[in-house]
């Protein structure tokens, strides 16, 4: 049952995978006849997306990740089958692709988590597995597989799925684990030097001066990172309170607004802002020419993952933080100089999905698995709880840990029959 669940979730991911780069790469190849396009199709695309997912289809929105861990939290079987049932996952690939042509701002890598728990949660019913806690092992593996998959970075499946999804560290708890080894291991590179237990490898960033990276990387991606989980959350504010408000009245309207916005930032600001961000996070890190201009893309970027996300659109916000922390680390370079710059890139990437997603071990795993660099594991974990630590002052709650317990509360308001007067 789990070896051909994971089969079965390891295909889906690379065929998932495969549907959204196709998608996005007709999306690219109509832009090239007329730089006017997105202007058009972007703002019906977000309006569709918005209309299609009113219904039955309404857990289809976002990124999928808190889907999974309301799943996990509820219940309540029925609500928690509806959630994690084949045609949710099926629904789920199909408007993110849609989304993804249509040249929204999202990734796929929260998805596949919604995909991944589905299928493995489907398998284990269909092998007539009725037990909760199988059920929630499933569940946990399906999402873990599902982050694995879409990033190519096992590891980081595996601490994903105990940091976020399993609620298996206490609220501060990875904040403690990580103190603990960043002090151990400054201590014994302070006396021993960097080196490899089988072999010296150089580090990139040095003990000293250039560690100034850590702190200022950490500190503002953090800030900002905590902003964006505020601005997508509609927290208290009173203009954003207005917006939720507008978008629960006049979704589609709103949905269209946001389209346009997204392509409008594009066509004005010189920049690619569709889809993942992953081209132009990569030309960041490997210092290609022409992406000088980092700070302005890490903004725009910025701006339009959260009109993207303000629209309702199925998708996820993984890979797009990681190109806004790209943008913000280059933009941050030319102030650090004694720090290489692509090495305040990677160490920007990493704070800002830390102070994102305030997962910070996660966030670091990610960090070290997508680049092959374990020459700056303690730079990249310090990073990281600084930016989890600076989150925190802008959106107490975690991201996805807040939209859980707004999917579990609407739950229970609709589920609750109305007394009698």
């Amino acid at each position: 049952m789990y070896w051909g669940g994971a089969v079965l979730v390891g295909l889906a991911a690379v065929g998932f995978a495969w549907l959204c780069d196709a998608a996005f790469d007709l999306f690219e190849r109509l832009r090239a006849h007329h730089r006017g396009w997105p202007l058009l199709v972007t703002p019906l695309t977000f309006v569709a997306l918005a209309w299609v997912t009113q219904g039955r289809l309404a857990a289809t929105r976002g990124s999928g990740i808190p889907q999974v861990k309301a799943a996990l939290s509820s219940t309540d079987g029925a609500w928690r089958a509806g959630l994690l049932s084949v045609r949710m996952a099926l629904a789920k690939m199909g408007l993110t692709v849609l989304a993804m042509g249509g040249g929204a701002s999202v990734g796929r890598e929260g998805p596949t988590v919604h995909v991944g728990a589905s299928l493995l949660f489907a398998v284990g019913r269909r092998f007539g597995s009725n037990d909760p806690i199988v059920s929630r092992h499933l569940v946990l593996a399906g999402a873990a597989a599902g982050i694995a998959a879409a990033f190519n970075t096992p590891l980081a499946g595996v601490v994903f799925a105990i940091e976020e999804m399993a609620g298996g560290f206490e609220e501060r708890m990875s904040g403690v684990l990580l103190t603990a080894v960043i002090v151990a291991g400054v201590t014994a590179i302070g006396l021993l030097g960097d080196y490899a237990y089988f072999g010296h490898v150089d580090a990139l960033l040095p003990l000293g001066e250039a560690w100034l990276a850590v702190l200022v990387t950490g500190l503002l991606c953090g800030l900002a990172g905590g902003l964006f989980a505020r601005l997508i959350l509609l927290q208290p504010v009173q203009w954003l309170r207005r917006l939720r408000f507008a978008r629960a009245r006049s979704g589609l309207l709103l949905a269209a607004g946001c389209g346009l916005l997204v392509a409008a930032l594009t066509v004005l600001g010189g920049h690619d802002l569709h889809g993942t961000g992953y081209a132009q996070a990569r030309a960041i890190l490997q210092q290609e020419a022409g992406q000088d201009s980092g700070a302005l893309y890490g903004l725009l970027k910025f701006a339009a993952n959260v009109l993207s996300y303000w629209s309702g659109v199925p998708g996820g916000i993984f890979s797009p933080s990681l190109a806004v922390g790209a943008g913000l680390g280059q933009g941050l370079a030319p102030w650090i100089p004694s720090a290489p710059v692509a090495t305040v890139v990677l160490l920007g990437m990493a704070g800002y999905l830390a102070g994102v997603t305030q997962a910070p071990l996660t966030a670091a795993v990610i960090a070290l698995e997508l680049t092959a660099n374990h020459s700056m594991v303690i730079p990249i974990m310090a990073t990281c709880l600084v930016a989890r630590g600076a989150s925190t002052l802008v959106c107490r709650k975690a991201v996805y840990g807040a939209f859980d317990d707004r999917l579990l509360a609407d739950h229970r308001l609709t589920a609750t029959p109305a007394r009698a007067p």
